[in-house]
């Protein structure tokens, strides 16, 4: 158990440091480097890696050496191409089984600086709470490392495009009229809803590529 919460540890600090740009892409580090980074030993860092690997942050290189993935257009062109795919869909059944009480929590988040896209600590939790209702185990599984991917893209591009107050408030009204398009409860606003937040992330995070 404590092995196993170690390699937990280390792959929520890597990513985290992945996503956010302090492992910056393209760059490479070997296991000694991040091993000594976080304090810990080289077992945990190389299964961290693998799991990283999986989500598409790293690439692994022959010997004990790992590359922060780079950013590139047609990685961020397919992650939004798939998310454009499963979203819109799921979000239009899911605001038929949503409840009042879910959304009104919803709606409290986004007026508030939990739902600020790039600096929220769980950005996903907000998205996932909307679609919840109506996903299946295999759409959480295909979307949580999409939303991951991704997130390295609009944490960056909010950086450079959008930070301080004024940006904060710019993405919680966006949140918000998500809510106020999931309390129409009619399938068509919702997807065309959430097609246009996609569009927005989806600008914000080509800044990252500039």
């Amino acid at each position: 158990m404590a092995a196993r919460s170690v390699v937990e540890q280390a792959t929520q600090a890597l990513r985290r440091a992945i996503l956010t740009g302090a492992l910056a892409p393209g760059a490479e580090y070997s296991l000694r480097e991040l091993a000594g980074m976080l304090d810990i030993s080289f077992i945990p860092i190389r299964e961290a890696l693998r799991t990283l690997e999986g989500e598409g942050l790293v690439v692994m290189r022959p010997g004990r050496s790992a590359v922060v993935a780079p950013l590139g257009l047609d990685d961020l062109r397919g992650i939004y191409r798939l998310r454009r795919a499963l979203e819109p869909e799921i979000a239009a059944r899911s605001c038929l089984l949503l409840s009042e009480a879910e959304l009104d929590r919803l709606a409290e988040r986004a007026a508030g600086s939990g739902a600020v896209a790039g600096t929220d600590d769980d950005p996903h939790a907000f998205h996932l709470a909307l679609l919840a209702p109506a996903a299946t185990t295999w759409d959480i599984r295909v979307l949580t490392p999409l939303w991951r991917a991704g997130e390295r893209y609009v944490r960056i591009g909010f950086g450079r495009t959008g930070p301080g107050p004024a940006g904060h408030r710019r993405d919680g009204a966006a949140h918000g009229e998500l809510v106020a398009a999931f309390r129409t409860r009619d399938p068509a606003t919702v997807s065309a809803a959430v097609e246009r937040d996609l569009a927005r992330t989806e600008k914000i995070a080509l800044a990252a590529l500039t």
